[in-house]
């Protein structure tokens, strides 16, 4: 191997020069690791705090202040001069807006359900509901996930068993 004379005698040795070439690869290998990688989605990164939450979230009782269900409209609907909305069932929430305490501290607090509609058809909004919260971080709370549900469903939706699914 030819090396230079013009450098000084430190970096001369094969082995530095080995160092500084491997140095050089792995900074290129993590630059281009870190430019290229697959970035989570925001639905993506939503589920994972509801899975942490729904894993190792303490329980506390709340009430739910208010559902926010938004009107879908086609444009069939817009031509006609019909403006009353037509309801087939009930309605299924897409925000849920609760309130809870822990240690003296009211939070108030709003989960997106839209992803899991199927788990809010039927909710109750008379009675308390059980919240899933971070212990570090009180205001990280959860009321529905996939996995657990701290809502009171109507009689007509029996409570979501995952023993009995896994079974059949």
């Amino acid at each position: 191997m030819l090396i230079p004379t013009h450098l000084p005698l430190s970096l001369r040795s094969p082995r530095v020069v080995f160092a500084i070439g491997a140095t050089a690869a792995a900074a290129i290998g993590l630059a281009s690791y870190v430019l290229t990688r697959r970035k989570p989605t925001a639905e993506e990164l939503e589920r994972e705090r509801r899975d942490l939450l729904a894993r190792i979230g303490r329980i506390t009782d709340g009430t739910i202040m208010d559902t926010m269900v938004a009107e879908v409209r086609s444009p069939a609907l817009d031509l006609a001069d019909e403006t009353e909305h037509i309801n087939e069932g009930p309605l299924t929430p897409d925000m849920i807006v609760y309130v809870y305490r822990i240690a003296g501290v009211t939070y108030e607090c709003a989960q997106d359900v839209t992803m899991l509609a199927e788990l809010v058809q039927g909710i109750r909004t008379d009675l308390p509901i059980q919240v899933r919260y971070a212990p570090q971080n009180p205001a990280n709370s959860i009321v529905v996930a996939e996995t657990w549900s701290g809502l009171r469903l109507s009689p007509s939706q029996p409570p979501r068993n995952d023993s009995q699914e896994e079974a059949s």
